[in-house]
């Protein structure tokens, strides 16, 4: 795999705001490396049996065997800070909303008047068992990934995940999961997952351009493929999606992440 050192650049992007499209700089197998420490990798191919269970997940979130969510990023709530005369529907205009599925463990967010942690509901959904099955052994595929090739990330999230109860797991050093249906998503940063840990994107794209992750501090912009994984610490940097266009009718691009959060660390 090919050996990339991050060094920081110079930029001036904002939280919140759209990510123009980027031609990918990233594109082969890479181990990126920060200040002399493996801190994540990139596939453009997964193993052929990871492939096998993303492709079965991904019929499944394109079906209606599973229930989707509409959901809305920050910068839509920002909308509505910025002008109180909004409504949400005018402000999912400016901002992004997105079709997506939580699986797993879901935190308290008393702003939604959510003031307990739950399990997600789609895990009651019958018509859901296949896909909330593939989702598991596909994140369970991706830790035996991460533990061979970064073996100390590996043990340092298993770590971190002492204190995390096994009812709030997804997987073994993930407490959660959400897949997004063409979604560019703006410029964030993961603060809500645990510090010193990794996500896993799975992607899948088909009749489409865009979808690629850029990561403004570094001036990288990966290219995620079809059947491609990118293991990177979330809450480490600014990043965005860039914009998805369909080259054919049809054309998506969907992600399959998991990520692990703080909120549930010590309950």
């Amino acid at each position: 795999m090919k050996i990339i050192h991050l060094e920081k650049v110079e930029h001036n992007t904002k939280i919140g705001k759209q990510c123009p499209y980027i031609e990918p700089n990233v594109t082969e197998d890479s181990l990126f490396y920060s200040d002399g420490e493996l801190i994540g990798f990139y596939l453009s191919k997964m193993p052929e049996k990871m492939c096998k269970l993303a492709e079965i997940a991904n019929a499944e979130f394109n079906s209606s065997n599973v229930p989707k969510t509409k959901l809305d990023r920050s910068d839509v709530l920002k909308a509505q800070l910025d002008n109180p005369k909004l409504t949400r529907a005018q402000a999912r205009k400016i901002g992004t909303s997105q079709l997506s599925v939580i699986l797993g463990s879901v935190p308290p967010k008393p702003q939604f008047k959510r003031y307990y942690p739950t399990i997600s509901s789609v895990h009651s959904v019958e018509k859901a068992r296949t896909f909330i099955k593939s989702m598991l052994m596909l994140c369970k595929e991706s830790e035996k990934l991460i533990k061979e090739i970064m073996p100390e990330q590996y043990n340092k999230q298993m770590e971190l995940f002492n204190d995390v109860s096994s009812d709030w797991k997804f997987g073994n050093m993930f407490t959660s999961s959400i897949s997004n249906y063409n979604i560019s998503a703006p410029f964030h940063r993961d603060t809500g997952n645990i510090v010193g840990s990794v996500n896993v994107i799975i992607c899948k794209k088909h009749n489409s351009k865009g979808g690629d992750l850029h990561i403004p501090d570094y001036n990288a912009t990966i290219g995620q493929k079809d059947n491609s994984i990118l293991v990177y610490p979330a809450w480490r940097n600014v990043h965005a999606v860039t914009p998805i266009t369909a080259t054919h009718e049809g054309g998506y691009r969907n992600s399959l992440v998991f990520y692990p959060l703080k909120a549930f660390k010590g309950i």
